[in-house]
Formats: C-alpha cells, structure tokens, sequence
C-alpha cells in the first residue's frame, strides 16, 4: 500500500530566522494519528538563517539524524564533539542516556535541512555522535546508504534496524528498491518529480509511506533528488 503525503499536508511553521515543515507530529503540532511510522518519529525540513539556530538543549533515548541540504550546519554537544557540516555530510547523534546539545548556522547564507528523529533498538544506551561524508556523484541513478545499522565508508552508524539511501535520478531513468515482507518504506521527494511503481505520483516535497509492499519501482520524468528510507 502506497500512502501519499503532499508538501502541503505537513504543518508549517515560520519563526522568521526559522522555516519549519513538520511531517509528524512536533513542537506545538500534534496529531494523535500522526506520530509515527514504525521507528520513525520525526522528519522536519528546516530553512534557518544565517548565525541563528537551536541553543543549548537536551535530548534522551532518541536517534536523531541531520542531513544538510545546502549551506552549513554547526553541532556542539555535551560529550565535547563539535562540526561543522555541510552538502554531502550527514550528522547522527545517539542521545541515549542523555546528552544537551546545540545546532547553529554559522554562516551569513541559510542553511537547508532534514532532520530525522527515530526511536533507537536499545534503551539506555551511552549518548554517541559522528559526523559522516558521502560523495554526491555516487548517488546518480543509485540508491546511496548514508545511514544504517550496518555501517561502513561514508555510512553513519544508527542503533536501529534501517537505512536511509539518497539519490538522484536523472530525467528519464528509474531505479528498484526490494525488501522482506514485512517492512516499511519512507520515500521524500528533496526536487523533481517521482513515480512509483507506474501510478502514484509525487512532486516536491511529496512524501509516501508504504507498506505491503516488496517491491519499489522509482520513475522520474524530469529527474529526481530523493531520500529513501527502508524500516522495520
């Protein structure tokens, strides 16, 4: 089953140093048939502006992913880590037992994100962080892990049983995703336009979530920037 989810359908928020999208439940937005999809418990797109961001503040038992999209991303925590991230680098923080930290924009442009909040494996595990880097020319008409249980070179490591792949697929082209029954697909659409499995259509910012289904077939009239998310 393939649930589509328009750009439009997520709550807004404009804080006016911050743009917000939320497509769950977050903050002052809450939907009780909207809180989750499997682990996943968040997925905001964040516009912030130049040398403002999240102060110092604290976080427990939760996986929390940040992905840059465009611009620069500065991460300081509790456990001494600091980074600056930027396009093709990915930030995990493991809050775990509990762990403050703060995102800022340290740059005069804005910064572009997702941030992506999942509900770990294990609890009370010791509060991590890493910063990875993956090589965008690699994702071109592929589907890249950049997230997983099952890290390795350019892949961050999560305490959950998923991935997250990105790609862009070229006007035209198409690509298959396979998985065991039994588990969840999140698709978001970043640019372009998508189809899947020949019917249902997506445009920026669209998002699906799908289940019972074993076989994902990705199509782009246009081409496409999407992330992919494979879940339990």
């Amino acid at each position: 089953m393939i649930n589509i989810y328009p750009a439009q359908s997520r709550y807004s928020a404009d804080h006016g140093w911050l743009q917000s999208n939320f497509s769950f439940s977050f903050g002052d937005y809450y939907d009780p048939d909207n809180t989750e999809f499997g682990p996943l418990c968040v997925f905001n797109d964040d516009t912030i502006a130049g040398h403002r961001g999240f102060g110092a503040h604290p976080h427990r038992e939760m996986e929390i992913v940040s992905i840059v999209l465009r611009g620069q991303l500065k991460h300081e925590d509790s456990t001494g880590h600091s980074a600056v991230t930027g396009y093709g680098g990915v930030q995990r923080m493991s809050a775990g037992t509990g762990i403050i930290h703060s995102e800022v924009n340290p740059a005069d442009e804005e910064v572009e994100l997702l941030q992506i909040w999942f509900k770990p494996n294990h609890r009370q595990l010791p509060p991590s962080y890493e910063t990875s880097h993956y090589n965008p020319e690699q994702m071109v008409n592929q589907l890249l892990p950049v997230v997983s249980h099952e890290s390795g070179p350019g892949v961050a490591h999560i305490h959950q049983d998923m991935t997250i792949y990105l790609s862009k697929l070229e006007a035209g082209r198409s690509l298959t995703f396979t998985q065991p029954e039994g588990r969840r697909i999140y698709v978001f659409v970043i640019e372009g336009d998508l189809a899947l499995n020949g019917n249902a259509q997506l445009q920026k910012r669209d998002a699906a979530r799908i289940t019972d289904t074993t076989i994902l077939e990705l199509n782009s009239g246009q081409g496409a920037a999407l992330l992919l998310i494979d879940l339990p």
